[in-house]
């Protein structure tokens, strides 16, 4: 016989997105961590959810906690428990381990008696361990109660929720609660440094798919536990205020019509542009351009900014020339800015996608990579990944800036960051030293779809951003001409590889290879 598969939303955000929608109905939840995991608040949430939201009965079986201590930690979360109780839709029983057994082993004890006259849906046991310690004192098997509990659990009809102790170096250990329970969620601790973040994996859930892995998890005031799925995992289409993306090909403008010409035209909607540079190239002086050119054009920017706060972002596109306080009031360009202090990429995923999908952003500018990689190098391709297919899921055209630790020229784009396959563009910024001096350059290496200049060409920066000169007279529009050396009076930018030799040795070289009729020189 064919049986329906119902699912029920646990009311934890986060939570039901990794489940697809919710849990089984009727499935027996295991839920463990350690002490201050925050089990007992996401039960709580669990029951609240049900009977407040969904008008599910529920019941908690307390074997340590009180009910003045249970009231006064939901009321830390908004969850007001109290009034649910008083309505008749919340239920405490306050039992014994041996009490609850025997009632469940004979039938029409006091918790299966309210059951039945609340038609309750949902039931939460606090506290597995009170069990164990009941089972060690008679001797008995505890994987026999925990098999008789989930029996007559399935029978009345009533998904559960269990805490139970565990702590984060038994990974390993094959409890037998583990085997019996239908869907087993873990919570865990990582340490960096003085910080300590949160974690959450669904181990199993029998009866339906889920989202794998180890997501973000918070405890935060007013809401309780909050789940954060892994970023690789959000990849979602746009939602909320968003609308379709539109199927133009048109090139978009980088921020000036020099620009879009090393580009080849410019960029395509939905493309990923890596722009790369050490420090003070003017990554983010590009990455302002194309925002507030765009802006002046009717598409809306968003910046993400961990390097500068918004009050220098602000201050600096001031002296620029920018107006971006009046496209900021205007609704046209918005600045998201987190600390990277503590930084968790998970949560700050979604951030951004609330963020771009609340604006209707059509650009955005991440700036910068190195501070995501910095803090989680361990998950920085998979967070790249899936921050450009979003993007491009939405078809937002979007700039991301890197920090390249080479302050001429250019040898690799990073050691550690494998990410430059996933963008559509690069754009290499750096210095170049002629004489005595320092100049800005500026390269295009790689333009997907496009055949583009690849030519390395001389910039300032000024009013209005960045400015590229004529490779012939020094000029540019709005600068004073700046004089120009012969193109090979300077090393490429490619070619500061620490494996390469400067330009005059290896004319000698070739010199003198000349001379021995072909043969190889010294």
């Amino acid at each position: 016989m064919k049986t329906s598969r119902r699912l029920i939303a646990t009311g934890v955000p986060g939570l039901d997105e990794l489940l697809h929608g919710g849990v089984v109905a009727g499935n027996n939840i295991l839920v463990e961590g350690s002490p201050g995991a925050g089990k007992t608040t996401m039960g709580l949430q669990f029951l609240h959810h049900g009977a407040a939201e969904l008008g599910e009965a529920g019941v908690i079986v307390a074997f340590e906690l009180d009910s003045e201590k249970i009231f006064r930690d939901a009321e830390g979360f908004d969850l007001g428990l109290s009034a649910l109780v008083d309505s008749g839709r919340l239920h405490i029983v306050h039992a014994s381990p041996a009490v609850i057994l025997d009632d469940l082993r004979s039938g029409g004890g006091v918790l299966e008696q309210t059951i039945r006259d609340m038609q309750a849906r949902r039931l939460m046991i606090d506290g597995l361990t009170p069990l164990k310690l009941f089972a060690r004192t008679r001797e008995t098997s505890f994987r026999e109660d925990i098999y008789l509990l989930s029996d007559a659990l399935a029978r009345l009809g009533v998904t559960t929720f269990v805490t139970a102790e565990f702590a984060d170096d038994e990974r390993h250990t094959l409890a037998d609660e583990r085997f019996v329970f239908d869907t087993i969620l873990r919570m865990s601790r990582v340490d960096r440094g003085r910080s300590v973040h949160r974690r959450l994996e669904i181990v199993k859930s029998r009866g339906q798919d889920f989202v794998s892995g180890r997501h973000t998890m918070r405890i935060t005031p007013g809401r309780g536990v909050v789940v954060y799925p892994r970023a690789i995992s959000q990849q979602r289409v746009a939602v909320g205020h968003t609308t379709a993306p539109p199927r133009d090909d048109a090139p978009i403008t980088a921020g000036s019509a020099a620009f879009d010409a090393l580009l080849g035209g410019g960029l395509l909607p939905g493309s990923c542009t890596l722009s790369t540079g050490i420090s003070g190239t003017g990554k983010t002086v590009a990455g302002l351009q194309f925002l507030m050119r765009n802006a002046a054009l009717g598409r809306r920017g968003l910046l993400v900014t961990l390097d500068e706060s918004p009050e220098q972002i602000v201050r600096n596109a001031r002296r620029l020339g920018f107006p971006i306080e009046q496209s900021i009031a205007s609704g046209l360009v918005e600045i998201l800015y987190e600390s990277p202090l503590e930084l968790e990429t998970d949560v700050h995923f979604d951030h951004v996608l609330r963020a771009v999908d609340a604006l209707g952003a059509r650009c955005v500018v991440f700036d910068s990579l190195a501070v995501y990689q910095s803090a989680d190098p361990a998950e920085i391709t998979d967070f790249l990944y899936a921050l450009s297919a979003s993007m491009k899921a939405r078809g937002i055209t979007s700039v991301m800036n890197f920090e390249s630790p080479e302050m001429l020229g250019l040898s690799q784009i990073s050691q550690e960051l494998k990410g430059s396959h996933l963008v559509d563009n690069i754009v290499l910024l750096s210095y170049v030293e002629i004489s005595t001096r320092l100049r800005r350059a500026i390269l295009v290496p790689k333009v997907r779809g496009c055949a583009n200049r690849q030519e390395t060409h001389e910039f300032v920066i000024g009013p209005g951003g960045i400015h590229i000169l004529d490779p012939h007279d020094g000029s540019a529009a709005g600068t004073d001409s700046v004089p120009q050396l012969p193109f090979d009076a300077y090393y490429g930018l490619l070619a500061r590889s620490p494996t390469r030799q400067a330009p005059a040795i290896e004319k000698a070289v070739r010199q003198g290879d000349e001379l021995d009729n072909g043969q190889p020189g010294p």
